[in-house]
């Protein structure tokens, strides 16, 4: 059996009890079940907590000195890494959502980095110009679908002039059917 815990929890059963049923996040409900328990006396000891969290009883520890020092919120509060500085932020990335949003736009990534290099002076390799430009900036390239060389433009109007809908052409075979 482990050690007994010395821990006294300031907030009331009821408190925990509706805090644990609407907790947003998976690791806030396990810590918050924690206190729970605590308060209720289902658990005395670190291991048996550990058992019923499946965490390790170094955890355990690591949780309740956080609620020993910083209370409720301390016990909540999950650090996150800070992350890298993006490489286009601030001006440079407002020049470069103007020049997305032009209507000539550019025919491939490779010009999008190749324009980075010549007008911000940034060399980013192509990669990282394809998820930020795809993926944060939400742009797609102004690139035309294909055309037939041989297709002649007098051709195409006249088709599109001549042909019936085909939502009409199934409305009148339907009616013939029915009928």
């Amino acid at each position: 059996m482990g050690l007994s815990l010395q821990v006294e929890i300031k907030e009331s059963q009821e408190e925990l009890e509706k805090a644990v049923k609407y907790a947003d996040s998976a690791s806030s409900k396990e810590r918050l079940q924690m206190l729970y328990w605590l308060k209720t006396g289902q658990v005395r000891s670190r291991h048996a907590i550990a058992e019923r969290l499946g965490r390790d009883e170094g955890t355990i520890t690591r949780w309740l000195n956080k609620y020993k020092d910083g209370g409720y919120k301390g016990l909540l509060e999950v650090k996150h890494a800070p992350g890298k500085n993006p490489i286009v932020r601030g001006e440079n990335l407002e020049r470069l959502k103007l020049r997305l949003s032009e209507p000539q736009g550019f025919q491939s990534y490779s010009q999008i980095q190749q324009w980075l290099v010549t007008e911000l002076g940034l060399d980013i390799a192509y990669k990282t110009v394809y998820q930020l430009v795809r993926y944060q900036l939400g742009a797609k390239l102004k690139v035309p679908r294909p055309k037939s060389r041989k297709q002649h433009p007098e051709s195409q109007s006249h088709f599109k002039k001549n042909s019936r809908s085909p939502l009409v052409f199934y409305k009148k075979n339907l009616e013939k059917i029915s009928d």
